[in-house]
Formats: structure tokens, sequence, C-alpha cells
């Protein structure tokens, strides 16, 4: 961190006060925050590869000469290994859009910042790849044959080999290949694809989406990276969501190209299936391989979308999608009940974590009632630096927590209180009982919490329905 500080000082003839870490992504490069006296803030980047460095800095350069909407590059050390940027705050678009995707109402709010995020997707693609020299591009400068083939071996390798199932893999390499043919017939696109383009590379700044981590884009087709945002698996956009997002994205890419609706929806499910594979890889590689939980959590929204995909066959891949149709039948991946969905001859115990911040959750079911319980009597991990990007679902906060001694008795008390609960409303016929852990930030105390009793009563009483949703962090379960 010494060359941040340095690169800090060099540009504001100041020191930085504070440097404060910042959640990582599912690569090796790390951000912290720097702040000044004066108050000045930027973002500081340290990568272990200073040619995917060199690409991020020429291409913001690039775009914000533009006019395009992307952190400008401040100052970079000799090596390109460390760099200082414009800090755009904390609000990501996935954040941003948490509400709706729980809910899966979404208000007019999130669908507006999703449609203006869509309608700046062409002046990126096209616009801002007039002059670019994709030369300067990381790891090379166009979506070709070897790049597909990149993709598809990581979903074979790190994701459908991990499954257990057999297969032929002569059989699977011939669909691969007739799918790069596919894929390639617009090999001569002139057009910038970002390539990681989703809801976490977005950031909400003064109102506005700002785009950001495009280094790894490249020249290559506009219909990958619609796949990538409209189909990415945890952001749980319904049909009709997806529909308006890939209108929206033609009505704004008219002055440069004018699309057949209908045939641009038939080639892009193509990229939607190889984009759903690819994340398949990262998902398993990053979460069966690191055990980062935030991708193994990943897993099941990614095989229902592509459960879905499959609802229409490719008939040009015949074997990939016989495998595919047998991945998606594995039992842990079978689908689960959708959200309110109870068995009407059963109880359903809706368990949920929150931050009071955003108010205490609204009963579902139209019955009202059930327990509120605060957490924020507890010691609260959020406040020690180590523990600020974590979660309780992390086994460091799990340990914190344990070590202080306040939260077993605490849910000792909750989980009794709940259990009679249980067991009275399962011998009177009830449906349904809500019990949600508040604390600051929904983030650490009430997740552990809501955690811990959604597990205890399945253990108790593993005939009911238990629902666990952890409202902050965009996750919910059945148990």
């Amino acid at each position: 961190m010494q060359i941040l500080r340095q690169l800090y000082r060099q540009l504001t003839s100041g020191e930085a006060s504070q440097v404060k870490p910042l959640g990582g992504s599912g690569s090796n490069r790390r951000y912290f925050r720097l702040t000044g006296e004066q108050g000045a803030s930027m973002i500081g980047v340290i990568g272990t590869s200073a040619a995917e460095n060199r690409a991020f800095c020429y291409l913001s350069e690039h775009f914000a000469a533009k006019g395009l909407p992307v952190p400008k590059v401040l100052i970079h050390s000799e090596d390109f290994l460390c760099y200082l940027q414009q800090d755009l705050g904390d609000e990501v678009l996935f954040d941003a859009l948490a509400g709706g995707r729980v809910s899966s109402i979404w208000s007019e709010a999130e669908v507006d910042l999703l449609r203006r995020t869509m309608r700046l997707l062409p002046e990126f693609q096209f616009r801002g790849a007039e002059g670019l020299d994709f030369s300067q591009c990381y790891p090379q400068p166009a979506f070709d044959r070897r790049m597909i083939g990149f993709d598809q071996n990581y979903f074979k390798y790190c994701f459908l080999k991990t499954s257990g199932l057999e297969f032929d893999e002569i059989r699977l390499d011939e669909d691969f290949r007739r799918m790069a043919d596919v894929l390639l017939q617009d090999e001569g696109a002139t057009t910038f694809m970002y390539r990681d383009f989703q809801a976490r590379n977005v950031m909400i700044s003064g109102g506005e989406p700002w785009f950001i981590d495009f280094q790894g884009g490249r020249r290559g087709p506009v219909y990958y990276d619609i796949a990538s945002f409209v189909y990415q698996a945890r952001s749980g956009y319904d049909h009709a969501l997806r529909e308006m997002l890939i209108d929206t994205w033609l009505e704004a890419a008219r002055p440069y190209a004018d699309y057949d609706a209908e045939a641009f929806r038939s080639r892009l499910r193509h990229f939607v299936l190889f984009r759903t594979l690819q994340v398949l890889g990262a998902y398993g590689f990053r979460g069966r391989w690191e055990r980062k939980p935030h991708f193994l959590q990943s897993i099941p929204m990614a095989i229902a979308n592509l459960r879905e995909l499959l609802g229409t066959p490719f008939t040009e891949y015949p074997y990939l999608c016989q495998v595919l149709q047998q991945l998606c039948e594995l039992p842990e991946y079978a689908p689960q009940p959708a959200a309110g969905a109870a068995d009407q001859k059963g109880l359903e115990v809706l368990v949920t974590s929150f931050s009071f911040r955003r108010g205490a959750p609204q009963d579902e079911s139209g019955n009202g009632g059930g327990y509120v319980f605060d957490c924020r009597g507890m010691d609260n991990p959020g406040r020690y630096e180590p523990y600020k990007n974590l979660t309780g679902l992390d086994q460091e906060v799990i340990d914190f927590l344990e070590g202080r001694g306040e939260i077993q008795p605490f849910l000792a008390r909750a989980t009794e209180l709940a259990a009679s609960h249980v067991r009275n409303y399962i011998g009177r016929g009830f449906t349904h009982l809500m019990l949600s852990f508040g604390c600051t930030g929904g983030q650490h105390r009430s997740v552990y919490s809501a955690q811990h009793l959604a597990e205890e009563l399945h253990r108790q009483f593993p005939d009911i329905r238990i629902r666990l949703r952890h409202r902050e962090l965009g996750i919910e379960k059945v148990l």
C-alpha cells in the first residue's frame, strides 16, 4: 500500500490520512479508498498484471475523451501495477436493485436505472469503438476462436468434470466447434465488446450509471454484452423485464445499426448459452476450488437460467444439450419451490436478516404478526477493519461473534421462543410464521442469527418449510 500513498502524495502534495480496503471481486486486483486531510478521496488499485492495468488505463482515457461515464485514471506507477482513479462512491447497481431482486417486484426507480444503463451500452459498443486502438486490449485485441475455446474449456474442466457426470469429450468437442462457428458469424464486427458487463460493474454516482471494470474488453459482437447483463445469474430478472431491456437496447442502438428484432433475439440465444457456460466455469473455479461463498451460492441461479434456456432446444448442439440437461437434473440442482408457494397443508416459517436503516420486513402472508429481534445490543464486527467486507456467513465473523460470548445466550432464548411458537402453530394448523433479525447494516450480527435460527428450526422440525432470506445480501433459499 506504500506505493499508493506515494502516488497520492505525488498527485496532491498531501498525505493520505486514511487507506481503507474495499471489497474484492472475482479477480486478484485489490481496491482501496485513500482519503486525505483536505478530504480528497480516490480509489487505489493494486493489480498483479501490468498489461491488464495498461488496458484499463488506455480504455478509461479513450472513453472519457468521448464523454462516456467512466472513472478517470488520475496517476499510475511506472510499472503500471498500481494506479489511482476517480472515486465514484459506494453504490453499485446490483445493490441498488436489491429490493426487486428479493421481492421479484421491480419498482419504477429500479426499472428506470436498468433502462438508463442499457441505453448507455450501445454508446460504448459503437461510439466507444470509434478510433479505439484494439491492440491495446488485454489479453488480446479480439473475440476469436481461441478465446471461445478457453471459455468452453473453463466450463468443461472447472465445472462439468467436477459434477461427476460421465460424458464423451469427443462428441462434446464437436458441438463446441459448431458453437464457435455460430458465435463467429460476426467475426468482422468492429464494435467494442465489454465482456464482463453486469450489474456489479456499474456504479451509481450522482444518480447516474457509471461503467467500471472494462479492462477485459476487446473487439467483438454486441450480443455478448447483452447476454452478460440481461441473463446475469444472480440478478433475478424475470422474462418480461429481460424482454424490456433487450427492446431498450435495440432502440438505443438504432442510430448505429437497425436490427430485425426477431432475428436479433434468435442470434442472442447462442451468446446467452455460451456466456452461461463461461459463468459456470467461473463459479466452479472461484466457488468449488477457491471456496468463495458468493460464487457457490450463485451456482443454482445459473443452473436455473440454463434450465430455462434449454426449454427451447439448440438443434445445432444436440450432444451438448443432452449433457446440459443431465446436469440440470442432478439432485443438488433440483428446482426449489417458488418463494411464497407454501404447502397449504403445512407450516412455512420465514426467517429474515435485515438492516434497521431500511426498515423491518413486512409480513407477506396477510396474517400480520411475527417476531423482530434486535441484534444491535451485541458488539458489531462491522466496526472493526478486518470484518467490514465480510458477512455473518464468513467463518472469521462467526468466530468473532461466538468468541464474545454474547450471541449464544441471545439465540438460545430466541430459539426457545421460536420453537415454542412453531409447535403451537403446527398443532393449530397455522400456515405462516415470520421471524426477523435486524442489526445496523444487515450484514453481520443479523445474518449470523437468522442463519443459526433457520438451521436449528430445520433440525428440530424437518417436515416444515423454512425459508431463509438475507435481505441486504440478496440471498434467499429454502432449507
